[in-house]
């Protein structure tokens, strides 16, 4: 098993159970002792988990949302094809604000090389989208929001960051809600989470959401807006006739990875 399989397999085993052994470990990666342990120090490292004596504690508690560091690991080839994607929905020189959260960073990667305007919500991101650049050395031009950085997630939050955002119009914001659903549209685990994507998605002319089929069955508490906002899905959930017909109310487009 490549050393990313193992890692996300640790860190599934660990959104499964509080507690796992080196032993269990070496079962289900087949590897040996050492390298778990390797496998485990780098993922403490990236505030996945947490060592313990013999083998690793997971740092999500009842009902908490897993941290950046977890979900980074979680439905990566999704998270990449669906980046692919919505880079794929942007123009040339088009000014975009871009979310928080591991799908985010993934789009940011994807629009490293391109000519953009970009807001980045996230440290993860900007480092993303100035890692690469493109043949002619294009890359995005970058505006910061500001605000107060969260521990852990990295991200740009609290009143200065807001009035930042809604100081400024974008072609395009790139919404990544943590849950998704038809009755309550755009969801968020936080008020302040939810402040900052409200700005983001009513500063622009379009609104483009960005979710992975796990976000359509995740719990989230705070409302951010109803699918009406939306212009643009990009999902790899399979929908269903009656799904097809419930997005039909609130016309809005989905693009399939």
């Amino acid at each position: 098993m490549k050393t990313d399989d193992r890692h996300r397999t640790i860190a599934e085993i660990l959104r499964q159970q509080s507690e796992v052994s080196v032993e269990q470990l070496m079962l289900a990666c087949g590897a040996s002792g050492a390298t778990i342990r390797r496998d485990l120090e780098i993922l403490a490292g990236h505030g996945v988990l947490r060592r313990v004596h013999g083998g690793a504690r997971s740092l999500i508690g009842q009902g908490q949302n897993p941290g950046y560091g977890q979900r980074e690991l979680e439905d990566r080839d999704a998270k990449t094809r669906i980046a692919a994607a919505v880079a794929g929905l942007l123009a040339e020189r088009e000014h975009v604000w871009l979310d928080s959260g591991s799908t985010a960073t993934e789009v940011a990667r994807a629009v490293a090389g391109r000519e953009l305007t970009l807001m980045p919500m996230s440290l993860q991101a900007l480092n993303a989208a100035t890692a690469g650049e493109g043949g002619s050395g294009t890359r995005p031009a970058l505006l910061l929001p500001g605000g107060s950085v969260v521990p852990g997630e990295l991200c740009f939050r609290g009143p200065l960051a807001e009035s930042n955002i809604r100081s400024l119009r974008f072609d395009t914001a790139v919404v990544t809600p943590c849950a998704v659903d038809f009755k309550d549209g755009l969801l968020a685990h936080d008020l302040d989470d939810a402040a900052v994507k409200k700005a983001g998605l009513e500063s622009a002319a379009r609104v483009v959401v960005a979710a992975s089929a796990a976000k359509w069955q995740a719990s989230a508490r705070v409302l951010v807006a109803s699918l009406d906002r939306v212009d643009i899905i990009v999902t790899d959930r399979q929908f269903g006739v009656q799904d097809k017909a419930e997005l039909e109310k609130y016309s809005v487009e989905v693009v399939s990875v």
